[in-house]
């Protein structure tokens, strides 16, 4: 038998018979629930819901994702949803930012040369050359777009421009050293993903690690989260720490960072292809 599968996405306020309805709506279709997620925020009164679903028909005629959606439209409206539903074989396009630093790069590179990360990586941006020949080996197109703070309108446009050109369904902050306009983050809401080490607010400004060894903290870690205006504020969508003691200098440090960075991002952007993260406010809600 033909069959496809789905993911539906969706989050709206709590109410009952919500489960109920999605799962009438998935039967009366033919559909078959593979892994079912949910949640319900008492707090925010809002309720999350992730399913994974296969159409089968012994003739051929399973509905395909258009039908599925167009004949969603009407329930997502009864429970007031804002829902996606996509084939689990649509690889969404990702633009990775990068400035000289090319851990998380080439941590995103070999996941996706292995086919663990499922996407398109249709083009690599810089503000920086120093890694345009890792593009160039990877076969990715390669565009620098340097910044000053005299030409980063300029250059913002220019980033824009490129995400529409390639049309981009997320950016990945690879360790991009360059804070983002407002306007761009509103642009990006929900769709741009950063990394950063999680001593801030303790460690600020250059030489971080360096910063925390003088200290001696015992936990090394790095956060992934979603880009706000609010600097490395946004909605966390994971986190991972290594412990640490007084035997490990601040270059061993560094080196550990790096490796919870690209943890913490790869993680961040797979559960994000993968359609397990929900916005709830400030907050992420991941069925993983």
């Amino acid at each position: 038998m033909p069959a496809d599968e789905f993911i539906l996405t969706l989050a709206c306020p709590e109410q009952r018979g919500i489960v109920h309805a999605v799962s009438s709506y998935l039967l009366e279709h033919g559909c078959d629930i593979i892994d079912n997620r949910q949640f319900g925020d008492r707090k925010t009164g809002r309720f999350f819901m992730r399913v994974h679903f296969v159409t089968e028909s012994a003739s051929g005629a399973a509905p395909d994702a258009v039908a599925l959606r167009a004949d969603f439209a009407s329930l997502a409206e009864t429970y007031q949803m804002s829902w996606q539903l996509v084939g689990v074989d649509e690889r969404p396009r990702v633009l990775i930012m990068v400035s000289k630093f090319g851990h998380c790069l080439n941590d995103l590179l070999y996941r996706w040369k292995m086919d663990q990360l499922k996407v398109e990586l249709p083009v690599i941006v810089s503000n920086h050359r120093e890694l345009e020949d890792v593009a160039t080996a990877a076969g990715i197109p390669f565009v620098h777009i340097p910044v000053t703070r005299d030409t980063k309108v300029s250059a913002e446009a220019r980033l824009l421009e490129v995400v529409d050109e390639y049309k981009i369904d997320l950016v990945v902050l690879a360790r991009y050293m360059q804070v983002l306009s407002d306007d761009v983050c509103k642009r990006l809401e929900g769709r741009a993903i950063n990394i950063h080490h999680s001593f801030l607010p303790s460690f600020t400004g250059a030489r971080p690690y360096h910063q925390a060894y003088d200290r001696g903290v015992k936990v090394i870690g790095a956060t992934a989260h979603y880009v706000t205006p609010d600097l490395d504020e946004g909605p966390i969508i994971e986190q991972e720490l290594i412990r640490v003691d007084h035997a490990h200098g601040p270059e061993e440090f560094v080196v550990i960072g790096r490796d919870a960075e690209c943890l913490a991002l790869a993680r961040a952007v797979q559960w994000h292809v993968e359609r397990r993260v929900l916005l709830n406010g400030s907050h992420t809600v991941v069925f993983r």
